[in-house]
């Protein structure tokens, strides 16, 4: 008599960088390409549904869309880009919603997935922010001009600007852009990984085939939404402190001296 073997339960399957291996939808278009569109498109409707009908006694969404742009403008370039803020609040403005979209992806029911957690995203963000203040930097000061207040810190005896000037070059020319990515990156990176990670209850409950491991699940959901929560609030720190950081930079590159 033949007996049929049965073949055992599939084990839990631990979260690692397949999960951002995310294939094409159609064409070469993968999930994060269309989470861009999709964030710009919110974007663009939230602030637009928000000032369709501007009033002295503004309405709830007015009042949002004026809130959102103060804190911008008083917090973050007022206080980091000095006398000529007022020319970068709409770019600062549009770059914090725009990252806190994307980064909210990640905890959004049947998206889930953070658009920043993709490397190569974040470092044409940061590209491009890389162009913006070195671009008014050399505006203003012209290339030498910039290069010396960029590398040539005032005040120190000349032998030590010889050696502070590689290493100011290097931090505020090369490493800015990479250090700005790679904080947004990294902090998307983990804490997606993270959330898929304690997705394990839904293994401990349905499929595995300890009684323990079953009674514990509740614990595993329950970790799940404390998680989400803390994760959401590391999202919206992100995108504040890559808007700030940005414009701390702009402040940089137009200020007289280092």
């Amino acid at each position: 008599m033949t007996t049929l073997a049965t073949a055992p339960a599939p084990g839990f399957q631990a979260p690692g960088t397949s999960s951002f291996d995310l294939p094409p939808i159609f064409g070469e278009v993968t999930k994060p390409v269309l989470q861009l569109v999709l964030a710009a498109i919110i974007v663009y409707v939230a602030f637009r549904y928000a000032i369709r009908k501007p009033a002295l006694v503004p309405s709830k969404a007015q009042f949002l869309g004026e809130s959102f742009h103060g804190i911008v403008r008083n917090t973050i370039a007022r206080d980091n880009i000095g006398p000529e803020f007022l020319k970068f609040v709409p770019y600062l403005t549009t770059l914090f919603a725009f990252l806190l979209v994307n980064n909210l992806f990640g905890i959004i029911p049947f998206i889930q997935f953070p658009t920043f957690s993709h490397p190569g995203v974040p470092y044409a963000l940061a590209a491009l922010v890389w162009g913006i203040y070195n671009y008014v930097g050399i505006k203003k000061h012209g290339f030498v001009g910039y290069l010396r207040v960029t590398t040539w810190p005032p005040g120190v005896p000349v032998w030590v600007r010889f050696i502070l000037t590689p290493i100011e070059f290097i931090s505020n020319i090369l490493l800015r852009p990479v250090t700005l990515s790679l904080r947004l990156f990294g902090n998307m990176f983990a804490g997606h990984l993270l959330l898929v990670f304690i997705l394990g209850g839904e293994y401990m409950l349905f499929v595995a085939d300890s009684i323990a491991l079953k009674v514990l699940s509740p614990f595993a959901f329950g970790m799940g939404i404390v998680f989400t929560f803390f994760e959401a609030f590391i999202q919206v720190v992100q995108a504040y402190i890559f808007t700030i950081l940005t414009a701390s930079y702009i402040g940089a590159a137009l200020a007289d001296d280092h």
